[in-house]
């Protein structure tokens, strides 16, 4: 499985992004894709996944800010992010768990400065 992740950038507070996730390989071995971030000196934080079956889950930081979603036809998870704080700041990471191995994308850097 690869993954490629876009959609970064700098945003003013309040502002918006849309970060993407593309899949590609063995994604039918896929059973669930999830976004983390990693600010620096902090370790990895989940922020959400969405399995097969499209179910759900955030974390308290980003619930009723971001949004996970996934087009099945493109083997692609979008990360919808408002109303962005300064603490969002981070480089975004999409992953894939197969029940067997977790691959990770490259990550995209999101800046939220005024």
């Amino acid at each position: 499985v690869q993954l490629q992740a876009s959609g970064g950038g700098s945003v003013q507070p309040g502002g918006s992004l849309r970060l993407s996730c593309a899949a590609s390989g063995s994604t039918f071995s896929i059973n669930a894709i999830g976004w983390f971030r990693q600010a620096p000196g902090k370790q990895r934080e989940l922020l959400t996944h969405i399995s097969t079956d499209g179910s759900t889950d955030y974390a308290d930081s980003v619930k009723g800010r971001f949004t996970i979603s996934r087009d099945n036809a493109k083997n692609t998870v979008f990360l919808q992010m408002n109303s962005l704080k300064p603490e969002d700041t981070a480089v975004y990471y999409c992953s894939a768990d197969t029940g067997v191995s977790h691959y990770w994308g490259q990550g995209t850097q999101v800046t939220v400065s005024s």
